[in-house]
C-alpha cells in the first residue's frame, strides 16, 4: 500500500532534484503516480472481494488452483511457491476455504506432513461468480473515490 495521497509537486521535485543530483524527477514523478493508482485500485479490489466474502489471499488461491487445466490438485507447497504470501498466511487461508467449503484437503500419501488442496465444486462456482466484477475493476480507470480511510 502507498500511503501518501498528496504527491509532490513538480516544483518539489526540481527542488530536491537540485540538492540531490540523482533525482531524476520525470521518472520519480512517473513512478509516484503509478505508485497512488496501484494502492488504488488494490483498495477498489479489497473493497469488492470483501463484498464477495472473499479476500485478494483468497481469490488468488482459488485462481491459482483453477488456472491448472490438467491437475485437479496442488500440493500446499506449490501454492505457497505460486503466491507472493508466507506459508503461514496461505496456511491459514486455505482452512478458512475449507471451512466454507470452497476447497478440500487431504493427506498426501508419500509425504504424511503434505496436503492436496482441491477446488470444490462451489469454490470453481464462487470464483466465475466474482471474475466478471474483478475483470471489470481492473478494467477501469482508477478514481479517488475508493472509500474508506486514508492510503
Amino acid at each position: 500500500m502507498f500511503f501518501l495521497k498528496d504527491l509532490p509537486t513538480r516544483e518539489m521535485l526540481d527542488r530536491y532534484a537540485a540538492q540531490f543530483p540523482d533525482v531524476a524527477c520525470d521518472k520519480l514523478d512517473r513512478t509516484l503516480h503509478m505508485l497512488r493508482q496501484a494502492s488504488l485500485l488494490i483498495r477498489k479490489l479489497d473493497a469488492y472481494f470483501m463484498r464477495q466474502g472473499l479476500s485478494q489471499t483468497r481469490f488468488f488461491i482459488l485462481i491459482v488452483l483453477d488456472r491448472e487445466c490438467d491437475r485437479q490438485k496442488l500440493a500446499i507447497r506449490e501454492i505457497v511457491e505460486k503466491l507472493d504470501v508466507s506459508k503461514p498466511v496461505v496456511t491459514n487461508t486455505l482452512k478458512s476455504l475449507q471451512q466454507d467449503g470452497l476447497i478440500i484437503m487431504t493427506e498426501i500419501q508419500e509425504d504424511r506432513r503434505g496436503k492436496w488442496v482441491e477446488m470444490t465444486a462451489a469454490g470453481r462456482c464462487k470464483l466465475y461468480e466474482v471474475l466478471p466484477g474483478y475483470y471489470k475493476i481492473m478494467q477501469e480507470d482508477v478514481q479517488e473515490d475508493v472509500g474508506g480511510g486514508g492510503t
